[in-house]
């Protein structure tokens, strides 16, 4: 059941130290579906780290076997001598991926807190940077949308630290390491139905394609979306001014760090608003016409844009 293999484990533990620098001490937590690549992200932490692991799985209750398969999960981790939670959510109607995603780390996070867990790993692969690439591509998306998940970020809405150790590593080769470990298989992985599956298939038949590389292109991807953002945090310091009926923008930046800065405003002043949206917005403001989002009022001044909350209609 433990990993002997020394080679993985040095590769494993010098992904880690290179992103968590603090891998000396302290304890990670892993977020473990049951799937291969979460197996194989349990067997490598283990090797490397021993006792310094805990793990959970979260059931979304979306399948039946979802169950039986957090049981499994439960009986390797008492193999390992890793503690182990099983997390059960409720998934809001909806966008179902995305619902099962906020609610999956909403639980990881309320069970670190309560463990007193700081850091989490998940097993993000080389490969799924390389779909979600593709299928963003697929959608004209901008430079956000593009941009590959990093090795090191937060946990969505909170401040614990996010790992994805095995970011560099295959499909094929975390496959490899959960040999034997009776993984789950997700149906929806299979069905054409889903794009990422289609997608998957699609690099999966094209020998030409370097899955690596792709992967390793949606990273720089991911640093110049970083970039951007810092820029747009430097103009709104410098560009936006809080006045007596909104916020004031007088835009000295590029296009993309620009439109970054209005989200910012629409967002805080009202809700956020989809990319497509702001991009009108923006060109309606740059031809000079007054415009309107969400419940704001905008309009052109001779040096910027004006950004107000619209006047309550009354009864």
């Amino acid at each position: 059941m433990q990993l002997s293999d020394a080679a993985l484990i040095d590769r494993f533990t010098g992904d880690l130290a290179r992103i968590w620098p603090e891998h000396t001490r302290g304890k990670l937590a892993l977020a473990v579906s049951g799937g291969p690549d979460s197996l194989a992200l349990l067997r490598l932490a283990h090797a490397a780290l021993g006792t310094r692991v805990a793990a959970a799985t979260v059931d979304h209750g979306l399948r039946p076997e979802a169950a039986a398969e957090a049981a499994q999960v439960a009986r390797l981790c008492a193999d390992l001598g890793v503690p182990h939670e099983t997390l059960s959510v409720a998934v809001a109607d909806g966008n179902v991926q995305a619902q099962a995603r906020a609610a999956r780390y909403a639980a990881l996070a309320a069970w670190m807190a309560r463990e007193g867990l700081t850091v989490l790993a998940t097993a993000h692969h080389a490969d799924d940077q390389a779909e979600t690439l593709v299928m963003r591509l697929n959608r004209g998306s901008g430079v956000a949308g593009l941009a590959g998940v990093r090795e090191r970020a937060l946990v969505p809405g909170t401040r614990l630290v996010l790992l994805r150790p095995v970011l560099g590593w295959r499909r094929a080769e975390l496959a490899s390491v959960a040999a034997g470990m009776h993984p789950a298989d997700d149906p929806s992985n299979h069905n054409p139905a889903f794009d990422r599956v289609r997608v998957r298939q699609a690099l999966a038949d094209s020998d030409w394609v370097d899955v690596p590389a792709w992967a390793q292109a949606a990273a720089h991807l991911a640093e110049a979306d970083a970039a951007l953002d810092w820029a747009a945090a430097r103009e709104w310091a410098e560009q936006v001014e809080q006045g007596a009926m909104g916020l004031t923008y007088r835009p000295q930046a590029p296009r993309a760090v620009a439109l970054r800065v209005v989200a910012r405003i629409v967002a805080q002043m009202d809700a956020p608003a989809r990319g497509a949206a702001i991009a009108r917005l923006f060109d309606t403001l740059v031809a000079r016409q007054p415009a309107s989002i969400g419940a704001l009022v905008v309009r052109p001044l001779p040096d910027g844009w004006s950004f107000a909350r619209a006047p309550q209609r009354r009864v």
